[in-house]
């Protein structure tokens, strides 16, 4: 099958001519059909997280089922599924108690001694969080797909594979965002603007998006935003304390700073919750004046919007398809995999939302 390899880190992917093999038990073979182009994986290109290289990238994607393993039971062949990098176990103390994003259980990823799933003439090419989807098929464990409606589009459902759950799951799961409340958003990417529709969806009562490129104003307005702050001319914590009287409820850090994670702490009002859904580089602190918690101020992570996939992911399906969740909107452009590269170096001038690569059928 073709798909797109990270060879060496600062390097452009390469597109390639690798083998996939067939599905062992609980594995699900998928016919990619659209993939979007995420921040997530420029972090590993950049080498900000080291990958495993030779490495297959991509996360955010959609397809069709062409063959189960022995003892899947959650998907058939035929069914359309979204991927999720939150694979989970069903049975571990986080999966019990309700905290799926968080099982960290080595049973849904083949083991070190484990024969490899995609090669090359020169072995293992490892697959990004179980998943790999810059190919034309996924071998992937079962628990990291779920089976959404038929009448869906597919070029839309994968971004709710991640971006459309990692903001919008923050905003309702993470944070729980009640109607009336106010919301800042730092960030309008992909994930910033999901976080901008999920704070809509829950019914805030102001929403206030920030970025640093002003012609994201009517864009995000689109989305749900009732205010915009360009950050490239103004203090962003000064003119969210102005236009709120002391601060936001909640706010959402979607860019993956240390910088903007402060920032996003220091514009609450008290007793407000600062989320940091970007991926901030390892090895970056973020420093917080510590005087601040005596006013109930908190902070705290959001990993891929605290989901339970198979259970939200229908559900944002659902509202796509009545017309609350804004996808169409979401898609800069549709490219071909050999496009990927450049899909990279324009989301690096931060004016596309989302690129997505679809596949031919």
């Amino acid at each position: 099958m073709k798909a797109a390899v990270l060879r060496e880190v600062g390097k452009p992917l390469s597109i390639e001519q690798v083998s996939i093999a067939k599905p062992g038990p609980r594995e699900v073979l998928i016919r990619t059909a659209a993939t979007g182009v995420c921040h997530s994986d420029l972090h590993f290109i950049e080498g900000k997280y080291p990958p495993t290289l030779p490495m297959l990238l991509g996360h955010e994607s959609a397809g069709v089922v062409e063959q189960v393993g022995d003892q899947v039971t959650t998907v058939k062949p035929g069914d359309h599924v979204i991927t999720c990098l939150s694979a989970f176990c069903g049975h571990c103390e986080d999966c019990l108690t309700g905290h799926m994003a968080r099982c960290r259980s080595p049973e849904v990823r083949p083991g070190p001694a484990a024969p490899p799933r995609i090669t090359d003439a020169n072995g293992k090419i490892t697959q990004f969080a179980g998943l790999g989807s810059f190919a034309e098929q996924m071998l992937v464990h079962e628990h990291t797909c779920v089976a959404v409606r038929k009448d869906m589009p597919l070029d839309r459902a994968a971004l709710i594979g991640c971006g459309v759950t990692t903001g919008v799951g923050a905003v309702m799961n993470t944070s729980k965002v009640r109607p009336g409340e106010t919301v800042a958003v730092i960030g309008c990417g992909g994930v910033g603007l999901a976080a901008i529709n999920g704070a809509a969806i829950a019914g805030a009562g102001r929403i206030i998006a920030i970025d640093t490129a002003a012609s994201k104003d009517n864009m995000v307005r689109q989305f749900g935003a009732t205010d915009f702050i360009d950050a490239s001319k103004e203090d962003a914590v000064a003119k969210v304390m102005e236009l709120t009287g002391g601060g936001v409820h909640h706010s959402f850090e979607a860019i993956g700073l240390s910088k903007t994670a402060e920032q996003a702490f220091n514009m609450l009002r008290r007793g407000g919750t600062a989320n940091v859904i970007g991926m901030i580089p390892v090895g970056q602190s973020v420093s917080l004046m510590g005087a601040a918690f005596l006013g109930e101020k908190r902070i705290q992570g959001s990993s891929m919007g605290s989901n339970h996939f198979p259970i939200d992911m229908p559900r944002f399906v659902d509202f796509y398809l009545a017309g609350k969740l804004k996808l169409d909107e979401m898609i800069s452009r549709r490219i071909k995999l050999e496009d990927i590269n450049d899909a990279f170096a324009e989301m690096k001038t931060g004016n596309v939302a989302r690129s997505v690569i679809v596949f031919d059928a």
